[in-house]
């Protein structure tokens, strides 16, 4: 009797726990469920923000040009400075010739290319400096200020020399053959001003036979401003 009562007891005690697991395999369903829609949710959000933010790194800035073609461009004071060696010259005009695309939709990288540029009139303690650039240099526009209706550009592939009595240095931006000198600029829209800054390029003096004046690998720099005839109207988009 003793015994049956037990069994008795003990799957009146296991029945009474069945219920309850039953009620955790539910409760477990039930979360598996939640964990998996709000996976599914996030995932989903996740590409949406995905899909609307790719345009932005994958469309790139188009330009405008007017009225392109054919372009020269004159400046006054041209002032050339190594920036190592704390020398610098003064040169009295310099003038480019080159062409712009035109239409829309263009790209920027190459939208013009100066195909000659002349600085004369260089004198430095009583001594005229020949500078002489060469080669076809692309005019890359990069950002656009609507507001001031201004454009930041770079002008690359610059290589030339610098000369006098018993003075010669090569000029470019990596290697004295490089062909990859750059500067930048910025160009004003009112007024067709084509402003070559101090800062921001990578030119450097190489095959420099100047008695230790200045020195293979010294940064160097020109400023000036040139008046762009026929005047350009560049803008983005």
């Amino acid at each position: 009797m003793a015994y049956g009562n037990e069994l008795r007891a003990q799957r009146s005690r296991t029945g009474a726990r069945a219920p309850g697991k039953d009620r955790v395999r539910k409760e477990v369903r039930a979360i598996r469920n939640r964990l998996g829609k709000a996976l599914i949710t996030s995932a989903a959000t996740a590409a949406i923000i995905g899909m609307a933010a790719a345009p932005a790194f994958a469309t790139a800035a188009t330009w405008t040009v007017k009225p392109g073609g054919a372009t020269s461009g004159k400046a006054g004071t041209t002032t050339v400075t190594d920036t190592t060696a704390g020398q610098s010259v003064s040169c009295t005009s310099s003038s480019a010739k080159g062409t712009f695309k035109k239409g829309s939709g263009l790209s920027g990288a190459g939208i013009g290319t100066i195909s000659t540029l002349t600085v004369s009139g260089c004198w430095v303690l009583g001594m005229n400096i020949s500078v002489t650039i060469t080669g076809k240099m692309p005019v890359n526009a990069l950002s656009f200020n609507a507001t001031k209706k201004t454009v930041s550009m770079t002008l690359t592939k610059i290589h030339g020399s610098l000369s006098t009595s018993g003075c010669s240095a090569t000029i470019d931006g990596t290697g004295a053959t490089a062909h990859n000198g750059k500067v930048k600029a910025t160009y004003a829209d009112v007024g067709g001003k084509l402003h070559v800054l101090a800062t921001g390029g990578n030119l450097h003096l190489f095959n420099v036979n100047c008695f230790g004046v200045i020195n293979n690998g010294d940064s160097v720099n020109f400023t000036t401003t040139y008046t762009l005839t026929p005047k350009q109207v560049i803008t983005s988009p």
